[in-house]
């Protein structure tokens, strides 16, 4: 007879790993933290944990995954209002991811660390994959929106949402650049405010909404992380 897996206790045993390796990869660095760390936390066996995950870049993919899906499950209320705009939906969606990441500020931290490593190519690879197919189906819907109201005059929601997505993740790239060196003092926070002015106005551009129509990244959120 085939062995069948109890699905709520595969995940709540799968998910006390990723509690764990989160834990570990905030307070130790993903670098410096081993399988075997996990392992003693949990006491657990290797192979306990190799029928989860089949590495430990695996398990760190399994962490930042669960993150994201997380917050854009608290935001589905937003993107499925019937009522809100589409102008206003898309800053509030990203105002919610900004507010879910300063929650998380040392996982964040240690996932930047991952991001700038030379070492790490393949994860960021998939980190990209990642949020270019969570992001861009539910980027496409808000599109469609907007194009219904009239807002946003382009062809394709697919297609503009892709567009917006790998400008997204640029942006995302720059933003880690930027905050390396704000703390190292050697850039101004007057840089950060003008690059951060100058993709919300590609973003504009991309939807063909009038400059100063979108608000991607607020005051407050840019003094939290490079003030």
């Amino acid at each position: 007879m085939a062995r069948t897996v109890n699905a709520t206790l595969y995940t709540v045993r799968r998910d006390a790993f990723l509690d764990v390796a989160q834990r570990l990869v905030q307070t130790k660095g993903y670098e410096a933290m081993s399988i075997q760390d996990v392992l003693n936390e949990l006491e657990a066996s290797k192979g306990a944990f190799y029928h989860y995950f089949d590495s430990k870049q695996a398990l760190l993919e399994a962490v930042v995954e669960r993150f994201a899906d997380s917050a854009i499950s608290g935001l589905s209320p937003v993107l499925n209002d019937p009522n809100l705009p589409a102008l206003r939906k898309l800053e509030r969606f990203f105002a919610g991811i900004a507010r879910r990441k300063a929650e998380h500020k040392d996982l964040m931290l240690a996932i930047i660390e991952v991001w700038n490593s030379d070492g790490n190519a393949v994860v960021r690879e998939k980190l990209r994959r990642m949020t270019v197919s969570r992001m861009v189906p539910l980027l496409s819907a808000v599109i469609q929106q907007g194009i219904a109201e009239g807002v946003f005059r382009v062809a394709s929601p697919d297609e503009t949402a892709t567009v917006f997505v790998s400008l997204l993740l640029g942006f995302q790239e720059l933003a880690n650049e930027h905050f390396i060196a704000r703390q190292a003092g050697t850039i101004t926070f007057e840089v950060v405010r003008r690059s951060v002015a100058s993709f919300t106005e590609a973003f504009e551009r991309i939807l063909v909404v009038p400059k100063g129509s979108l608000t991607l990244t607020d005051e407050a959120t840019l003094h939290f992380w490079f003030g």
